[in-house]
């Protein structure tokens, strides 16, 4: 489908302009293309986000009408002698720059009102200033949500481009390499996310698109390399019927899923791959599989539409692999993968405690 015709349809889709049988069509094709339901849900996202934006944009806009008003009147002023009127006011343009974060929007406009009422309506009785100190509460708490919104999903996003595609990725070498499916990544760079939601920029530094891996590495200067990783890659094969389990980001949000090891071969009898018995959805690609002792035995990649439960994944070997041929590339970087696991033995919340501060949601981006 044409990308303007789908940007289009998807347009209709979330606005309800669709009729039950065009609906009923493309709910079916989006459940069946995991690349149209993420290009919905990250849609539907930038919607949401131009929504607050321009709400925010109306508020400030208001307020500096409300200022220039009150300095037409003459009952504050700029400089000079300040009027016990004008004390209020200048609160505001005291802290007018630290504004431009959404939540704080909320906090002065609440000292703003507050003071306003207390000087021209001294006469309002305590019931009524209670109730309007309850509702500023409210729009403050809104304001401070929809703020925080707008940086967690701003803050590292260059100017003029957009979100392309999504999945997980995890670390393969505590200093900031992190491995993911070649076909998450379908722009020109990404922005990394750890599982406190702390944003990291990356480059996008090797890619193997016939074993449908690639490597990312962390430039953001707020980045802490780790001492060590919690897991070991496992170059041997793994045995049929063998628990798996894995995290990653089918959401904003890391997401645990368990099941076993169905088949010692991919799709259509790849090699590769291993077949899965477990439940993925969209963004689960990249994220690793690990087994009880907490070794990696491959990245999660497609899932099969036509079969329930059905998950495919590159074998742990291909990563060895591509870092070889990563090295050979760059004879700069240096990666050392992690042979041993550090939490086998321990109870699987531990695992997934340790291995969660490891798994990223990676988000690629385009011009």
């Amino acid at each position: 489908m044409d990308d303007i015709l789908l940007l289009e349809a998807i347009e209709r889709y979330l606005s309800g302009d669709m009729s039950a049988e065009e609906r009923t069509y493309f709910e079916t094709l989006r459940k069946n293309t995991p690349e149209i339901d993420q290009m919905v849900v990250e849609h539907n996202m930038f919607l949401h986000q131009m929504d607050m934006y321009s709400a925010h944009r109306n508020l400030k806009h208001g307020l500096h009408e409300a200022h220039q008003h009150l300095l037409d009147r003459g009952d504050i002023n700029e400089g000079g002698d300040i009027s016990t009127r004008g004390k209020v006011i200048q609160l505001w343009n005291k802290y007018k720059r630290v504004t431009a974060i959404a939540a704080s929007v909320g906090g002065v406009i609440a000292l703003f009102i507050s003071g306003l009422v207390m000087y021209f309506a001294p006469s309002v009785n305590g019931n009524q200033l209670q109730q309007l100190s309850n509702d500023i509460a409210v729009i403050k708490k809104n304001q401070q949500v929809q703020g925080n919104l707008i940086n967690e999903v701003k803050s590292k996003l260059p100017e003029g481009v957009r979100f392309v595609s999504g999945g997980s990725g995890f670390l393969i070498d505590p200093k900031g390499f992190i491995i993911t499916n070649a076909h998450v990544l379908k722009g020109s760079g990404a922005i990394v996310v750890n599982n406190k939601g702390k944003e990291f920029n990356a480059d996008i530094v090797h890619i193997d698109q016939d074993k449908d891996l690639a490597i990312l590495k962390v430039t953001d200067k707020e980045f802490i390399p780790r001492k060590s990783l919690p897991y070991g890659i496992r170059k041997s094969a793994s045995d049929l019927g063998e628990e798996i389990y894995t995290l990653g980001y089918p959401r904003n949000e890391i997401v645990y899923g368990m099941g076993y090891l169905s088949a010692r071969s991919g799709f259509d009898g790849d090699s590769l791959s291993y077949q899965l018995q477990m439940s993925a959805n969209p963004g689960n690609s990249g994220a690793p599989v690990l087994n009880k002792n907490g070794e990696i035995i491959g990245v999660l990649s497609t899932r099969q539409s036509s079969a329930e439960g059905v998950v495919f994944a590159v074998k742990s070997k291909n990563i060895f692999g591509l870092v070889d041929s990563f090295r050979k590339s760059d004879t700069a970087e240096k990666i050392k993968l992690p042979s041993k696991s550090s939490i086998k033995g321990t109870q699987r919340k531990q695992q997934i405690a340790e291995v969660e501060e490891c798994v990223f949601y990676v988000k690629a981006f385009a011009k």
